[in-house]
């Protein structure tokens, strides 16, 4: 029994060999076959456009060129218009700094013709608290006086009030005078020196205005020149005009 069951081993096994093997081969090839297959090129049945003519080319080139002389011409309007406020702006400010210096030089006036009275003797009065209480109601009054004509800050205002910053009742009315008047001329100076760097803070500002809406004008005249055949006038004489019209020389609010 065992030898038949050897025996049936040995004559069935390389048959099931041989056909797994077959199987396998043909796997193969039919893998083989559909790897080197190349696939149906969509692109080459298709027929390639035609190339731009001469003329579609130039109609294209010249809306690119339209376009941005367009925009240009838009960025330079806005540019002009941003040139015009910004040298409105510094006229303003060159009005208000001369406003500025005309009342300091009010103050520092009357603040010598003060001072040079103020040279003379102080009468003599007698040291008694009626005479310190009136001296202390002028020194207020006159500072109230101040304070309502806009010569002096609410700030300074408590100071005399408060007897700071030097601001003692107790002097005499000429030499009361004589501080107010001081400290009047001060605050006025303050006051033109930060109005006239406001003026240079402006006309720097008017210029770079000046000076952008200069380059952006003559970006879109190029672009305009570029767009039409025959030729435009001069650009250097309408930079000249619009140069003159634009910016003028900077003078400072006060001379001398």
């Amino acid at each position: 029994m065992e030898t038949v069951v050897f025996y049936q081993f040995l004559t069935e096994v390389p048959q099931a060999a041989a056909i797994w093997s077959a199987l396998f081969l043909l796997a193969l090839t039919v893998l083989a076959v559909l790897v080197a297959r190349p696939e149906p090129d969509s692109t080459a049945s298709e027929p390639m456009p035609p190339p731009p003519t001469a003329q579609e080319v130039a109609a294209a080139e010249l809306a690119d060129l339209r376009r941005y002389a367009e925009e240009v011409a838009v960025a330079a309007a806005r540019a002009a218009q941003t040139a015009r406020r910004r040298r409105a702006d510094w006229l303003i400010t060159q009005e208000e700094a001369q406003a500025a210096w005309s009342r300091y030089d009010e103050a520092d006036t009357a603040a010598r013709r003060v001072a040079t009275a103020g040279a003379l003797p102080t009468p003599r009065t007698p040291h008694t608290p009626a005479e310190y209480a009136a001296r202390e109601r002028y020194l207020h009054r006159a500072a109230m006086a101040a304070h309502w004509r806009g010569e002096l800050t609410m700030t300074q205002l408590g100071d005399v009030f408060g007897h700071r910053r030097g601001w003692d009742p107790r002097r005499h009315p000429v030499e009361q005078e004589v501080l107010l008047t001081r400290a009047i001329r001060d605050a006025r100076l303050a006051d033109h020196r930060a109005a006239d760097e406001r003026e240079r803070s402006a006309w720097r500002d008017a210029e770079l205005a000046a000076e952008s809406a200069r380059t952006l004008a003559e970006e879109a005249y190029a672009a305009a020149v570029r767009l039409w055949p025959n030729p435009l006038p001069s650009r250097r004489t309408t930079t000249r005009a619009s140069r003159s019209a634009v910016v003028t020389r900077w003078r400072p609010a006060r001379v001398g």
